[in-house]
């Protein structure tokens, strides 16, 4: 069975680059980031054996959401300028490793990454996605799994983590996140309501839509006026946080099948970097299959 492996490209090149400062190429060149993305991507193919693979980049701001939330994201800092000059450097890497790469202006990854998975499990595949986005507890199906870059030991998260980290199931996870906001992205929430208050009162309601039926059953009554000063904002979070799943419709699954190296263009680029650890791995894989120029 096709087994498919999505990886937030952006999260994983930000994760390498904070996690190892200093390192350059001969040429003073930073490598940080490339070489500890190369890193975590093989850890993560050792360890699920996709059969196809796709790094997935950030193309852009939804323009959709920026016009319903002019201030979507507007507070995270610019990309240091040390981290982007390596981002061509992994697209290529990936191209030489037979791996998948796909950016779109424009586009956010999240909403890339969310077409894709559906479009996977619909045809029977098993997916795993890795990020450390909580949007994407969304996915979670039994044929859609999570992978965390923070865990070590590379466990899939299913229904029951989602349970376990959210409160909720992940078909609630969309209403939960409408309510609670999001501060990474800059998306505020219900004044008062907490990840556990939210969680309580989707397990007793179901969705936001039973909820704002039903606000008289809210006990509480800060929590119901809360509730209704919010009917807005919960509306438009709904819209904000629900990943856009029909924009990679275009895109072929087959295309992301995991393609034999082109093994003399990794012994360039690993030179290059400097990476003499990778280089040697390489000797033994040169013997075992042919060299594609």
């Amino acid at each position: 069975m096709a087994r498919l492996l999505i990886v937030d490209g952006h999260a994983y090149a930000y994760r390498a680059f904070y996690a190892i400062r200093g390192m350059t190429s001969p040429t003073g060149k930073p490598t940080n980031a490339v070489y500890g993305f190369i890193k975590m991507l093989a850890k993560l193919r050792a360890s699920l054996q996709p059969s196809h693979v796709v790094v997935v980049w950030d193309g852009g701001l939804s323009a959709e959401r920026t016009t319903a939330l002019p201030g979507y994201k507007a507070q995270r800092p610019e990309m240091p300028d040390e981290l982007g000059s390596q981002i061509q450097e992994l697209v290529e890497y990936l191209a030489a490793a037979g791996l998948a790469s796909l950016c779109r202006d424009g586009v956010e990854a999240d909403d890339v990454i969310a077409g894709l998975a559906r479009r996977a499990a619909v045809a029977g595949w098993d997916v795993v996605v890795a990020s450390s986005d909580k949007d994407f507890m969304q996915l979670v199906t039994p044929r859609i799994g999570l992978v965390n870059p923070s865990d070590k030991s590379v466990k899939v998260w299913g229904a029951a983590e989602v349970r376990a980290k959210a409160g909720v199931d992940p078909q609630q996870v969309v209403d939960w996140l409408a309510l609670v906001g999001d501060a990474v992205d800059n998306i505020p929430g219900v004044t008062g309501v907490g990840p556990k208050t939210a969680a309580g009162l989707l397990n007793q309601f179901g969705s936001v839509t039973q909820l704002y039926g039903q606000l008289d059953a809210v006990k509480s009554e800060r929590l119901r006026g809360a509730l209704v000063a919010a009917t807005e904002i919960v509306r438009r979070n709904v819209e904000l946080v629900r990943l856009k799943e029909e924009l990679a419709s275009d895109v072929s699954l087959a295309d992301l099948a995991v393609r034999p190296e082109r093994l003399e263009t990794l012994r360039e680029q690993y030179s290059r970097w400097g990476f003499r650890s990778m280089l040697a791995e390489l000797v033994t894989a040169q013997v075992a299959q042919p060299v594609l120029l």
